[in-house]
């Protein structure tokens, strides 16, 4: 493959050579649209991770480039049934971001932020609705991660006025479904008991929106707090000759509030 083509022109055609129904990768040849999105969906994690660790330039680079392969496979496919092309993906998100820019690629007057973003959602509305979406939540992908999208569906439908006034008023609603679950327990009827914490998860995701905090963010941010207390647990008892599994819960608990103490 010469390395004097632009680089995007060489990647479109080391795809299309991968693609090839003759010559080309027997693992390519048999991908479609569904089997190739969770692999843009890991990508599109691994350059948030990238950035989240540093970011490193060459990591994020190659991480970029990853995803960027994806488009690139995406719109391969969508040329071999006839549907577009690459420079047809480029071309439409040209004209998107001119579209919803007018304040600086048209003759709007400058808008401040709040402005600017009120009407970035206004031309959204427009879009959605030429696509035939309509209603306050039409557009919020149902692939989104379960709590980014209860965050944005609380989101679209506070702008028409259903939200609560304050976070103190969600926190009160998350009493309310926990007294609920409560409530549940003693039947133990697993529906019933999936029903009441998909709520409490849904207000929980709520309150983070109406704190200014990504739902999504925050419970990462967890996960990493419980690892690094957790292996200090670990290595804690490891110090006793002992693993998780011949400790008993006192003994952990007593190493977990002394990782708590130290800062993990």
């Amino acid at each position: 493959m010469p390395d004097a083509i632009p680089p995007i022109a060489r990647l479109l055609t080391i795809m299309a050579a991968l693609r090839d129904k003759t010559s080309g990768c027997p693992w390519d040849q048999v991908q479609d649209f569904s089997t190739i999105a969770p692999y843009t969906i890991e990508e599109a994690y691994e350059v948030a991770d990238a950035i989240a660790a540093g970011p490193d330039p060459a990591t994020l680079r190659d991480e970029l480039g990853d995803l960027l392969f994806q488009v690139v496979y995406h719109a391969q496919m969508a040329a071999e049934r006839g549907w577009f092309g690459f420079d047809d993906v480029a071309e439409a998100i040209s004209k998107k971001m001119i579209r919803r820019h007018p304040h600086v690629f048209g003759d709007a007057a400058a808008r401040d932020a709040g402005m600017q973003t009120a009407a970035w959602e206004a031309e959204k509305a427009r879009e959605r609705a030429a696509h035939g979406e309509s209603g306050t939540l039409a557009g919020v992908a149902t692939t989104l991660p379960a709590l980014t999208r209860a965050a944005k569906l609380t989101k679209r439908a506070a702008r028409v006025g259903f939200d609560w006034d304050s976070a103190e008023q969600v926190l009160e609603k998350l009493e309310e479904e926990t007294t609920e679950l409560r409530a549940e327990l003693p039947a133990m009827n697993p529906a019933r008991i999936a029903d009441e914490v998909g709520d409490i998860l849904f207000v929980v995701a709520n309150l983070a929106r109406k704190l200014d905090l990504d739902p999504e963010a925050t419970l990462a941010a967890a996960n990493a707090k419980f690892t690094r207390r957790f292996q200090a647990v670990e290595n804690t008892l490891a110090g006793q000759g002992k693993s998780p599994a011949d400790a008993t819960l006192a003994e952990m608990e007593e190493a977990w509030v002394q990782a708590k103490k130290s800062g993990l």
